[in-house]
């Protein structure tokens, strides 16, 4: 079993996946707008929009799609959490994520990382990125 991250988006999908693709080094595996869905006669106002995108990253992947307005809600009580191996390649993901976005943590060492930082992203999305400190790796 995989869990993976589904995040939904108020019609910047697309623009929030080829900054995912190329802050984490990804590859958009695929896309579809619902103006190619059998959905586009329902939402003709979301036709250019992303009804599902698939960015793969290593061997794990996020989805993501663009929301109808009246089923849209922003992201709270959860967020995407990166275990990164390297504190620099961590300070940069997280200087990335945060341009345009709200730093709720800056990234620094804890007692349980060699670094963490969270922030919510331009786009809504709220990011963990943590490198852990050996003792609490298998944690």
């Amino acid at each position: 079993m995989k869990v993976t991250p589904y995040l939904n988006f108020n019609g910047t999908c697309e623009e929030a996946f080829k900054t995912y693709e190329r802050v984490l080094g990804g590859k958009i595996a695929a896309t579809f707008t619902f103006g190619t869905s059998p959905m586009a006669k329902r939402y003709p106002e979301l036709a250019d929009k992303i009804m599902h995108a698939r960015l793969d990253v290593g061997d794990q992947m996020i989805l993501g799609s663009d929301v109808p307005p009246e089923h849209f809600q922003k992201a709270q009580g959860s967020a995407v959490c990166l275990e990164v191996d390297d504190v620099e390649k961590a300070e940069r993901i997280f200087r990335e994520l945060s341009e345009g976005g709200d730093v709720k943590m800056p990234i620094q060492e804890t007692f349980w990382a060699k670094r963490y930082g969270h922030v919510v992203d331009r786009f809504g999305t709220p990011w963990m990125i943590n490198v852990a400190q050996p003792a609490y790796a298998a944690a």
